[in-house]
Order: structure tokens, then sequence, then C-alpha cells
């Protein structure tokens, strides 16, 4: 259970979060949602898919990190095996979350950085710390506010991008069935991706559109890190030393 607060150099003096990577510390997720704005550094390393949010309904952008729930396979010896990692993860133990401040006499709605301090990377023993001797923040803190400033726009922006996939019926559902070398087998379900023959089919007028929002290279970046599956794949297998 998260419990997130309102960071504050006060109560907050002490707190450092440990940066390293494990499952020691909630690592050992097998996607995490990303956006189009990253699709660029995530489809380097990752296969980039779709998925619906079981609470909500809506589609969201996800960089893969393995076949089932509770499997990372970037992660060893408490490092994290690519050198882009998802801000989503990156972010961790930070959130943004919205404070209700009066400005001039109006109502408005402030975003403010809270942390999870049940997250087991937050103690006072070690790591980076939150806050300077006197009261200021740390350089580490100061890059974590401006990494979730970008992460809020990006995700916004990606509730933009799914509309337009779903407005011109771009996203498909898809099942893959994976063998591995000891002849197990692993199945994906409840994805989806880029439908190719709708998107060939689009007349230039609306590939403009999406040209001019950058949503265009954000699909073919999508197309293009389908590779990244036989990537996992290839991991799964020394994983299992055949």
């Amino acid at each position: 259970m998260a419990n997130n607060v309102l960071l504050n150099n006060i109560d907050h003096q002490d707190l450092k979060v440990i940066t390293e990577h494990s499952a020691d510390y909630g690592d050992n997720i097998w996607y995490s949602a990303t956006f189009p704005q990253e699709f660029r550094s995530v489809q380097a390393y990752y296969p980039i898919f779709f998925n619906k949010d079981p609470n909500t309904g809506k589609f969201f952008a996800l960089a893969l990190f393995g076949f089932k729930a509770g499997e990372n396979l970037f992660l060893a010896d408490h490092l994290w095996q690519a050198a882009y990692i998802p801000l989503t993860v990156k972010r961790q133990p930070f959130l943004i979350g919205v404070q209700n401040v009066m400005e001039d006499g109006i109502a408005k709605q402030q975003r403010m950085l809270h942390i999870d301090l049940d997250n087991p990377r937050v103690n006072t023993e070690q790591g980076e710390s939150l806050f300077l001797e006197h009261g200021g923040n740390s350089p580490y803190l100061d890059k974590m506010a401006d990494m979730l400033e970008l992460l809020h726009h990006g995700l916004a922006d990606s509730d933009n991008f799914i509309d337009m996939l779903m407005h011109y019926q771009l996203l498909e559902s898809f099942s893959m069935d994976i063998t591995l070398n000891d002849n197990s087998k692993n199945q994906m379900q409840g994805f989806y991706t880029i439908n190719e023959d709708k998107l060939d089919a689009l007349d230039g007028e609306v590939l403009a559109q999406l040209h001019n929002k950058g949503y265009l290279q954000a699909i073919y970046m999508v197309i293009a890190s389908q590779g990244n599956v036989r990537s996992l794949i290839n991991k799964k297998n020394a994983l299992l030393g055949l």
C-alpha cells in the first residue's frame, strides 16, 4: 500500500533514495507505461505494445521487459541491463500530486512533488540525499522534479496519441506463441499493436496530420520496436542456460 505524502524539507530533511535496481526495490515488473516522446529511446531496447487499463478501459503504451508478471529480464546483479530506463520506472519513488491553491482569489490546481514513504528505496541511511544541509533541493531531487514534469506532459500527450490511433482504427489485438529452448511455451495475450494495413491505407491528409503532431514517427517507432521481442527471447533462453 502506497503512503504518498507531499515532500518538504522539514519533515523529510534526512530522507535518501536508493537508485540501484533489483526485485527488492519493486523492479520485477514485466512492463511499464511509456509515451510518444520517449519512444525513440525506448524502441532501442524494448518492444512497445499497447494494453488496456483494467480499471478505466483506456489504452496505454507500454515497454515490455518480460513474458509474464513479475519477470524483468533486464535485471541482474542490482543493475538494469539497458542504457535507457523508461521514466515511469526511473521516477520511483516520486510522483506528482495536485494541490488546490488560491491565486488572486481564483482557485487553481498546482502540481506538487510527492513521495511514497513506504517505497523500499526510501530510507535515511543510504542513497541519494533529497535536500542539502541547509534545506535546499539536492541536484538529484531537482533532476527528479524535471523528470516528473516531462513525464506528466508526456503521458497527457499520450492520451491524444491514443485517441488518434483509435479514431483511425490503427490498433489491433494480437497473440504470440513463444517456444523457448527448453520447449516450454509462453503465450502473449491481451496486447495490441499497430494495424499496418490500416496505416498503409491512410490518405495523405491524415498522414500529414499525424506527422505534424509527431505521431507518425511514434507509430513507426512502435513498429520498429517489435524486433526486440527476439532480444527478450534470447535473454530468457540465456537464463535457462540453454
